[in-house]
């Protein structure tokens, strides 16, 4: 029987979907594979589930050749942590979980961008501490969305999607900046730079994929560029925005607040970060709904039975 790897425990439902299909292995850990695991999995199973964290580099493919693995079926629509371009050359199959991220993970933009704005965080904070002294009307003053203009980096499924509440919910105006220009289903103005786009923005959004291309695309310059009042907003990767630059930023007030979902060398968060009051900090809970973990884990699921039974996978990267 076909034997699998599931790098992570999965929702029961999915774990039950795949345990139907194959002979299912499932890693009891939550933290990511190590070196030896990843040539362990290659080598061991005919088909692995990885993660985020699973670091399947050039160095792991290369290191025999011929690996008893055939798939990568990743859990997530990022993929930048598999080197897909030495996966291919290796002979292996990667596959993603695209569209079932794309709500969730827009959802969870618009609370960083709420509780940012709004302060909150340190409103909440506050209250915990015991130190609230009840309701005054100069107190935790934020700034209101509504009317204001929200620059997207990166304009795919994610962006979009954001762009949308943010327009239809918040009557914000949209602005973005990516490689092309799109057909959307309302209006937006596309900015001919990044820069550009940071300049004119009360609310910076990061929406592009991890990789080599948007390694640090915000960095001091862009940071720098943006107004004093405006606030950075990461769903994206964590390097993509070059933390040390950000921590400047809001420690000297270049900008005004950040909202950050997932951080450049995570799960180290800098202690500079840790004790801002103008940052909000989630632990990479883009994606954590039930429902969401279930359809991408139902997803791996088709992508793998599509592979094993000779059709090229749906979610094929």
């Amino acid at each position: 029987m076909t034997k699998v790897l599931m790098t992570r425990p999965l929702p029961e439902k999915v774990q039950s979907a795949a345990a139907a299909l194959f002979d299912l292995t499932v890693r009891p850990m939550t933290a990511p594979l190590t070196v030896e695991e990843m040539r362990s999995a290659l080598s061991d199973y005919d088909g692995v589930v990885p993660t985020l964290g699973d670091m399947f580099s050039a160095e792991i493919f290369a290191a025999q050749d011929n690996w008893r693995c055939r798939i990568l079926a990743n859990f997530g629509v990022g993929y930048n942590h598999i080197d897909v371009a030495a996966a291919k050359r290796a002979g292996f199959t990667v596959t993603n979980t695209p569209g079932a991220v794309t709500d969730a993970t827009a959802d969870v933009a618009m609370t960083l961008m709420l509780m940012s704005a709004r302060r909150a965080g340190e409103g909440e904070r506050l209250v915990r501490a015991g130190y609230w002294e009840g309701w005054h009307p100069t107190q935790l003053l934020g700034m209101h969305l509504g009317g204001r203009t929200v620059g997207i980096v990166g304009m795919g499924r994610i962006g979009q999607a954001i762009a949308r509440r943010c327009h239809f919910g918040f009557g914000m105006q949209i602005a973005y900046h990516s490689r092309s220009e799109k057909a959307l289903t309302f209006p937006a103005r596309r900015m001919d730079s990044l820069l550009a786009l940071a300049a004119a923005v009360d609310i910076l959004v990061v929406a592009v994929p991890g990789g080599d291309a948007t390694h640090h695309l915000i960095d001091a310059e862009v940071l720098g560029t943006m107004q004093r009042h405006a606030h950075l907003i990461n769903i994206a990767r964590g390097n993509v925005v070059e933390e040390a630059a950000l921590i400047d930023a809001l420690a000297t007030h270049k900008i005004a607040g950040a909202g950050l979902d997932v951080y450049e060398f995570e799960p180290d968060v800098p202690m500079a970060l840790r004790t801002m009051e103008n940052v909000v900090l989630l632990p990479h809970i883009g994606t954590a709904a039930l429902e969401v973990r279930e359809d991408m884990g139902m997803m791996t699921v088709e992508n793998l039975k599509s592979f094993f039974a000779g059709d090229t996978p749906p979610n094929t990267v």
